[in-house]
């Protein structure tokens, strides 16, 4: 089935609309969509965090379309995608068919992967599955293991934020749930980060643009991990349905040049996961991001000479 283009959708004002919109449909059925910058010879694929978006990489898009082509796709259950009528489906291995798909459909042999978050877990399974259709990873604040400091932080506001009346209360609740991760943001960064996190309604109310069911799905989730961390030990099973139980096995399959970036103060990347993933793959590329939580936005200086030097450099691997 070809990809299919539909015209973007009007502008919020003082919005640069420097992308082409798809949609595509899933293994499974959904209707996906998908923003595409630029027509470079290279391609990167940006996937987004838990709870996020592919708004979240607008301004980065634009700032590499001039030298690639950048996809950033909404993740089932998010943005202008197809809820999953089956909660349980909201996990990794869909997201890597789903994925996998998007690069089948566009005919995209080979592709670098930027993934913030949960896009980073998604981006090392796919290593583990097809190490050799990518050309490169980034990590952005996240690893084979997570801080369970972090992980109980989220855990705590995903899909239970009270809803909102307006685009101010929107962006209050953005600067309560995120400050501590973005303690030099100007007042009016909420405002964007409310554009990126939350839709509007017909009658013009902001609503967080995420199937609630995802946080049910990440919650109803632990149990059964436990489960499966139980038999690896056992060495009963090591995998299940295309991907390694054990992250740590998805990270050493990370074979290709990977970069990591650190947030300084993140609660979910700590700097001894990344000694720990440095010793596992002493070629990891790291960065560490000043005043930044989890996760860094890709906007600060420093992440984007991190990531101009690490794709600069691609040259010398094959």
């Amino acid at each position: 089935m070809k990809m299919q283009d539909y015209p973007c959708a009007k502008p919020r004002p003082g919005t640069r609309m420097n992308y082409n919109e798809h949609r595509y449909t899933s293994h499974d059925g959904l209707s996906l969509y998908c923003r595409e910058y630029g027509r470079g010879e290279e391609t990167i694929i940006c996937l987004p965090g838990l709870s996020r978006n592919s708004k979240d990489f607008h301004d980065f898009a634009n700032r590499q379309s001039g030298s690639y082509q950048v996809l950033c796709p909404d993740l089932r259950g998010r943005g202008q995608s197809d809820r999953d009528p089956n909660w349980r489906h909201y996990h990794p291995g869909n997201y890597a068919k789903d994925i996998w798909k998007l690069a089948d459909e566009l005919g995209i042999e080979r592709f670098i992967i930027i993934g913030t978050s949960l896009g980073g877990l998604i981006a090392m399974i796919m290593a583990y599955q097809r190490a050799e259709r990518l050309r490169a990873i980034v990590l952005n604040d996240i690893g084979p293991e997570v801080d369970p400091v972090g992980y109980a932080r989220i855990l705590g506001y995903a899909g239970k934020q009270a809803a909102v009346s307006n685009w101010q209360e929107a962006a209050a609740q953005c600067k309560e749930t995120h400050e501590s991760s973005m303690p030099d943001a100007p007042p009016e960064y909420w405002d964007t980060l409310a554009r990126q996190t939350y839709r509007e309604t017909t009658d013009g109310t902001p609503v967080i643009d995420t199937d609630p069911n995802i946080s049910l799905a990440i919650r109803r989730s632990v149990g059964f991990g436990r489960v499966l961390t139980r038999l690896r030990k056992l060495g009963i099973m090591r995998q299940i349905a295309g991907m390694a139980i054990d992250p740590w096995d998805s990270f050493r399959a990370v074979s290709m040049p990977c970069l990591v970036l650190r947030g300084e103060i993140s609660d979910i990347l700590s700097a001894e996961i990344v000694d720990h993933m440095t010793a596992a793959k002493p070629d990891l590329v790291q960065a560490t991001i000043p005043n930044r939580g989890h996760a860094p936005l890709l906007d600060e200086p420093e992440s984007l000479a991190a990531i101009d030097g690490f794709l600069g450099s691609l040259d010398r691997f094959t």
